[in-house]
C-alpha cells in the first residue's frame, strides 16, 4: 500500500505544441510565476482523489477547501514531498505532448521514479494524449487564486499544544512563526509530514499573531482574537 501525502490540483491548463519547458521567469499562458527547479519524469493514473481508500497525507480537507482547490489532483514521490513541505503548493506541469495544467499539492507516496507524480482522474483525462511513455516536466509555481489564506485548526488544538495547516497558499510556505501569550518574539512552528505547523508548547491563552513565509521570501501577517479547535478561519488575505 501507498503512503500518501501530497497532491495537486489542477488550477489552469493549456494545450499546444510540443513546446520547450517554461523559463525561469514563467510558465504557461497566464505567466505563472516560477518557485522551483524543474523535475523530469512521468505522469500516472494514480489513487489521488478527496474521498477513496488511499488516504491523502495534508488530510482532512473541509468542503470549503475543496471547492476552492478543485477535483483535479496528483502526488509526488516520497523522495521529493515527505516532509511535508509541498502541502497545498502548486505545480506547473508540461507534458512531451504539449499538454499543461498547473496542479495543487494534497498527497505524496508515488512508488516510482522520484520525478514522477500520480494524478487524479479528471487531471490524467485533461492531460493525456494516450502517448506513452507519459514524459512530464514539472515546476513548483505560484497559484492563480484570488482566495486568501485559510487557517485550520486541529480538533485537539488547545492553548498548551496548538496545530493547524495554512490552506490555499498562494506560494509554497517555508515557515510560519508566532507571537502569543507564551511568545514574546517570534517563535517558529514546527512542519509536520502532513502540513501541520505545530507550537508543542502552545501558543496559551488569548490573541496572537502569525506570519507567513513563502519559498520566495515574501511574508504576511495575521492577527487572531483567539482561536477554536476544529475551526477553519479565513485570513483576511493571501501571499503577495
Amino acid at each position: 500500500m501507498r503512503t500518501w501525502a501530497l497532491a495537486f490540483v489542477l488550477v489552469a491548463c493549456g494545450g499546444g505544441g510540443g513546446g520547450a519547458p517554461p523559463d525561469a521567469a514563467s510558465v504557461g499562458d497566464g505567466g505563472l510565476r516560477v518557485l522551483g527547479d524543474p523535475h523530469q519524469g512521468q505522469y500516472h493514473l494514480g489513487p489521488v482523489e478527496w474521498t477513496g481508500s488511499f488516504p491523502n497525507a495534508c488530510e482532512p480537507y473541509p468542503a470549503q477547501i475543496r471547492a476552492i482547490e478543485g477535483e483535479l489532483l496528483a502526488g509526488l514521490s516520497n523522495e521529493v514531498a515527505a516532509s511535508g513541505d509541498y502541502c497545498d503548493a502548486c505545480v506547473y506541469v508540461e507534458t512531451a505532448a504539449g499538454k499543461s495544467a498547473v496542479l495543487r499539492v494534497v498527497t505524496y507516496g508515488v512508488s516510482n521514479a522520484p520525478g514522477d507524480m500520480d494524478v487524479s482522474q479528471a487531471a490524467f483525462d485533461l492531460l493525456t494524449t494516450g502517448e506513452y511513455p507519459r514524459t512530464m516536466t514539472w515546476r513548483l509555481v505560484q497559484c492563480p487564486t484570488a482566495a486568501p489564506l485559510y487557517y485550520q485548526f486541529q480538533t485537539e488544538a488547545n492553548p498548551y499544544w496548538t496545530s493547524l495547516w495554512v490552506r490555499n497558499p498562494r506560494d509554497a510556505i517555508q515557515s510560519v512563526e508566532v507571537t502569543s501569550a507564551n511568545h514574546a518574539s517570534w517563535f517558529a512552528l514546527r512542519r509536520g509530514t502532513d502540513g501541520t505547523l505545530t507550537d508543542d508548547g502552545g501558543f496559551g491563552t488569548g490573541a496572537f499573531t502569525l506570519r507567513v513565509t513563502a519559498v520566495d521570501g515574501s511574508q504576511i501577517e495575521q492577527a487572531f482574537p483567539g482561536f477554536t479547535a476544529g475551526a477553519l478561519v479565513t485570513g483576511d488575505t493571501n501571499l503577495p
